[in-house]
């Protein structure tokens, strides 16, 4: 914890500017480009004064900027913007990153893309089916979170994708065809369990060591497939736990926009996390208490901390800072002990434009402090 009630946390990914996003197609930059980047510059102050690189961006020659230097600039931004909406634990917005599947798998062995599916927010990435054994070509994020280590100024948190969904979201050839007979549902469970648990322990192990080696020691697991399949919330704790198993460092596990009460109290089982990074925001109304699930946690006698998540990130409309107090001393009720507690958006704010995204943080470190003054008893 950071000694003070309520800190804030980054827990996903944003939009990428237009200026990244046309620079790094060596495209020179249209007027709304750059008046994007002289607005937020001047707001966050994310480019170092008389970079050669933001130079060239600006003056229309993107080729001479080059890739790199453009996701440079995109991650330099990407902290800057959390940072100054005041979190405590930041990363780059996954300034770097195209989506969470294809990239991790890319660096596996055993693996063969087939093509193109579509997400639930209309994205698309290419799906590929486990035709091998589950290898590792090289550890992966690490000369990202070289850079996010050397730039930021508040404490990284690096997210990475979990094993249960990397393997829940690739068809799964090799496992299940190394079941003899009939494939039916206990071969299926048998070959998904031993998928997820060769993903966790030959990939996703050795780059979280290799993180931690480099002095990463806050991670958070993404695993925003556990909810699809509540009856396998065993295995999504059995791959955390080969992922981190004899590793030293704070984990968490972000799922998103899931039944959470059919998760428990298999979920639990993963033992070496810290924290359980949640969605709460997108079901609270004045109909239905989205947070009174957290009263599980007390039922089963689970004390680790909650990511709490206080804004919704599918709608523009920005919560308030009473709202999302209200929300903060609501769960601190359900919990018991409002120490327990970070605050954090439900989800990666990347469907939501820059300035929707800005003001929804701000509106979650108003809102902690606010909370954070009743909670002590002082005039807010």
């Amino acid at each position: 914890m950071t000694g003070k009630l309520f800190p804030a946390q980054e827990i996903g990914s944003i939009a990428k500017p237009r200026w990244q996003l046309l620079g790094q197609r060596g495209a020179p930059l249209d007027e709304r480009a750059r008046a994007e980047w002289r607005s937020w510059n001047e707001r966050i102050r994310f480019a170092p004064a008389g970079d050669p690189l933001a130079e060239a961006l600006l003056d229309g020659r993107a080729d001479a900027s080059g890739g790199a230097g453009i996701r440079d600039l995109g991650a330099l931004f990407g902290l800057r913007f959390f940072e100054s909406a005041g979190l405590d634990r930041v990363y780059d917005g996954e300034a770097r990153r195209i989506e969470m599947y294809e990239y991790p798998i890319r660096q596996m062995g055993g693996f063969q893309f087939l093509g193109h599916v579509r997400s639930f927010d209309n994205k698309y990435y290419l799906k590929a089916a486990a035709t091998g054994p589950v290898s590792l070509e090289r550890p992966y994020h690490l000369e990202e979170f070289d850079f996010v280590k050397a730039h930021a100024r508040g404490i990284p948190k690096l997210p990475i994708t979990g094993p249960y969904t990397l393997a829940d979201w690739s068809y799964n050839e090799y496992y299940l065809g190394r079941e003899a007979g009939w494939k039916g549902r206990a071969a299926r469970r048998r070959a998904q369990r031993e998928f997820v648990v060769e993903v966790a322990r030959r990939a996703i192990r050795p780059t979280l060591k290799a993180l931690l080696d480099r002095g990463c020691r806050v991670i958070q697991i993404d695993e925003p497939a556990a909810g699809t399949h509540p009856d396998e919330a065993d295995l999504v704790a059995e791959g955390f736990n080969a992922a981190t198993e004899g590793l030293d460092g704070e984990f968490s596990m972000h799922i998103c926009f899931s039944e959470y009460a059919s998760l428990f109290p298999a979920i639990l089982e993963a033992k070496r996390c810290r924290q359980w990074a949640w969605e709460f925001a997108n079901r609270d109304s004045p109909e239905h208490d989205g947070y009174e699930v957290l009263k599980l946690f007390k039922e089963y006698g689970d004390d680790r901390e909650i990511g709490l998540g206080v804004v919704d990130v599918h709608r523009d409309e920005v919560e308030s800072a009473e709202v999302v107090a209200e929300r903060i001393l609501r769960a601190s009720r359900y919990l018991g002990d409002p120490s327990k507690i970070w605050v954090n958006p439900d989800c990666g704010l990347r469907t939501r434009s820059l300035e929707i995204a800005y003001r929804k943080l701000q509106r979650v470190v108003e809102g902690a402090a606010l909370a954070r003054a009743r909670q002590n008893g002082s005039a807010a």
